[in-house]
C-alpha cells in the first residue's frame, strides 16, 4: 500500500513538471508583472494584488500571452484595454467582490 501511495505522490509530482504546466505557470508569471502596476493606480495594496489574481485566473490563455508579451515595458493603451476587458467579465467581477473588494476603474 505504500508503495502505491509513493507512486501516486511521483505521479503527480512528475505531472506537475510537465512542460505545458510549466509553459503556464512562467507565462501566468510573467503576465502578473505587467497586471499588477496597472491596477496598482486603480487599488491600494493588497486589493490590488488581490485583483490581479482576479484578473489572472478570468483571462483566456491567449490573453495571458499578451499580457506576458509586455514584460518590462510600460502598460500602453491596448495592455490597459485587455485588463479592462478581463475585469469587466461577470466572473472577474464576481471574483473580486467576492474578495471584498469595490470595482476596479481602469
Amino acid at each position: 500500500m505504500k508503495s502505491l501511495a509513493g507512486l501516486m505522490v511521483m505521479a503527480l509530482v512528475l505531472a506537475a513538471c510537465s512542460p505545458d504546466v510549466l509553459a503556464t505557470d512562467v507565462t501566468r508569471r510573467a503576465a502578473k508583472t505587467v497586471v499588477l502596476p496597472v491596477l496598482r493606480d486603480a487599488a491600494s495594496p493588497p486589493a490590488d494584488t488581490l485583483a490581479t489574481e482576479c484578473i489572472l485566473n478570468n483571462a483566456t490563455n491567449a490573453e495571458l500571452n499578451v499580457l506576458a508579451r509586455n514584460v518590462g515595458n510600460s502598460a500602453g493603451t491596448l495592455t490597459v484595454q485587455t485588463i479592462r476587458t478581463i475585469a469587466e467579465r461577470p466572473a472577474t467581477r464576481d471574483c473580486i467582490a467576492g474578495k471584498g473588494l469595490p470595482p476596479l476603474v481602469l
